[in-house]
């Protein structure tokens, strides 16, 4: 079961309406997605995350959007894996063209809906051909970089340089140690994984791109290295100390529903 939702009372949203309750935090999605604009499947998943002040973020979110928050905190997550197979229109995705490395900065974001999302502020790939669909067809801010995952026994080790747009030298140096299951993760590890959407600026307008996949299968994780200035390069103060929570997923597969205002 999903941690039992903080409810608020209805208040005047960004253009006068009244702003719902914002939905619960649950495993599965609480909405069907529509018909099917995207497929993709994200491998070997490293999540790092670091509180940071809701009134640090705010500025950071596209227009309609405020912070969410867990236990009055917000957190800035650093997320490393391999994309796999992106396919258009429920097609299988070509595996040269759709797979690729990628590390992105994220942010926890809801809106005037009560639908709770995350806003990328960047996002590495190697594939300058992804970089630009991504940018132009769905306004998120992907970069091309250098980068390279490998495995060794229950270690993970990812590498990102990034080469265009800058700054370029943005780069990130993870190695995680993989631990065991997760029966049931709790209220944090929920509220920073079971998210059902993304919030992005589209042609001047705010919008709400929802998906959907299984439950996530999770690991404990322990951080062995942790050298980099993403965090910095996409606007936000560089994390301090360790990370309040250390993940890891062999990944899930994952589908996407056209953009939603």
């Amino acid at each position: 079961m999903g941690q039992r939702p903080r409810r608020r009372d209805a208040r005047p949203g960004p253009h006068g309406g009244a702003r719902r309750a914002v939905e619960p935090v649950t495993q599965e999605p609480p909405r069907p997605h529509g018909r099917t604009l995207l497929t993709q499947s994200w491998h070997d998943l490293a999540f790092l995350h670091w509180p940071v002040a809701p009134a640090v973020v705010a500025p950071l979110l596209p227009p309609g959007c405020e912070p969410d928050t867990h236990d009055g905190v917000t957190h800035v997550g650093l997320i490393a894996f391999r994309m796999h197979r992106i396919g258009l229109l429920g097609l299988p995705g070509l595996p040269g063209i759709g797979s690729f490395p990628e590390t992105n900065v994220r942010l926890y974001s809801r809106d005037a809906q009560g639908r709770r999302g995350v806003v990328f502020r960047s996002l590495e790939a190697t594939r300058s051909a992804a970089v630009l669909v991504a940018r132009g067809g769905f306004g998120l801010p992907y970069t091309w970089a250098d980068m390279a995952v490998a495995r060794a026994g229950d270690r993970l080790h990812y590498r990102s340089e990034r080469r265009l747009p800058g700054p370029r030298g943005a780069f990130s140096r993870i190695t995680v140690a993989v631990g065991e299951p997760i029966a049931e993760p709790d209220p944090l590890e929920h509220f920073l994984t079971a998210r059902w959407g993304l919030h992005t600026t589209l042609r001047g307008r705010t919008v709400y791109l929802p998906n959907t996949h299984p439950r996530w299968p999770l690991h404990r994780a322990r951080l062995e290295r942790c050298e980099e200035n993403l965090v910095a390069a996409a606007g936000l103060p560089a994390p301090a100390g360790e990370p309040v929570s250390v993940l890891y997923s062999p990944g899930v597969p994952v589908r996407f529903g056209p953009p939603r205002r």
